[in-house]
């Protein structure tokens, strides 16, 4: 019988392939809750990032501190109606700003390559809607980064932490079991998505939201500083389940080679 091994790597996209420290969605969310005149800090728009736009959008208006402003404001809590508003003007601020930060992350590309030359499928899920998606993966494409195939967060029932996204990859793309499949993301909701569909979960620190640094502002941080940052992000995403974090994409192809050994000795 032929040992198992990892045939599909399901990539996340901004703050793991592109938009180094998951930039884009930051200034959208600011922009929108600014016109019916909510300020969101840094902190508490990027808090649930990773899931389907309009659930953080959900999950920002439940903080006890913005749902405060918005009853000081507009005199009433925020409704499902208000949802969807903050969402129709959120969407063409977010395909803006997403077209400001499609630049690849370091080592995407080679790490890719390396995944390639062991007949490895290339799948991504995101939280972006297609609409906005579509934009990032013409980016992409034009600076060499190839896919197999690609779901975003409108064209399931259900977005992260549900594993729909990795499945609907699975099942396109023909592999199975979910034992040789790799999720890659850098946000709680990726981590728990991944778990959630059988997968091995593999967090990336460095380019990701929860450091949340552009790559110059990363290499201008004291070296105490950027250790302290990275550590706090591994240690988040490990405790959301992760089996195993990398600072950078360099790291992966060895990581699935280890993997790959696990499978052949039997082990999940």
């Amino acid at each position: 019988m032929t040992p198992l091994k990892i045939s599909l790597v399901v990539f996340d996209w901004a703050g793991t392939t592109v938009d180094h420290g998951c930039m884009a969605p930051i200034a959208a969310f600011q922009k929108a809750f600014k016109t019916y005149q909510i300020d969101l800090t840094v902190a508490q728009a990027r808090g649930p990032m990773g899931m389907h736009k309009k659930d953080h959008i959900r999950a920002l208006l439940a903080i006890p501190e913005i749902a405060g402003q918005w009853q000081s404001v507009h005199g009433s809590s925020s409704t499902e109606e208000d949802v969807e508003t903050i969402y129709t003007s959120f969407m063409p601020l977010q395909t803006e700003e997403a077209q400001k930060h499609t630049q690849l992350v370091p080592d995407l590309l080679d790490c890719v390559a390396q995944l390639r030359a062991r007949d490895i499928k290339i799948g991504t899920t995101t939280g972006y809607p297609r609409a906005v998606a579509a934009t990032v993966i013409e980016f992409a494409r034009k600076q060499k980064y190839f896919t197999d195939f690609d779901v975003c967060s409108d064209e399931v029932n259900q977005s992260r932490p549900a594993p729909w996204m990795v499945y609907r990859n699975m099942e396109a793309l023909g592999i199975y079991p979910a034992s040789t499949v790799v999720k890659v993301g850098d946000t709680v909701p990726d981590i728990r998505e991944g778990k959630n569909a059988g997968a091995w979960s593999v967090g990336v620190s460095q380019t990701g939201s929860e450091v949340g640094c552009t790559l110059e502002k990363l290499e201008a941080m004291d070296a105490t500083e950027r250790s302290r940052c990275l550590t706090q992000a591994e240690q988040k995403l490990f405790a959301a389940g992760a089996d195993e974090v990398i600072r950078t994409l360099a790291e992966l192809p060895a990581l699935i080679e280890t993997l790959d050994q696990q499978l052949a000795k039997g082990m999940p």
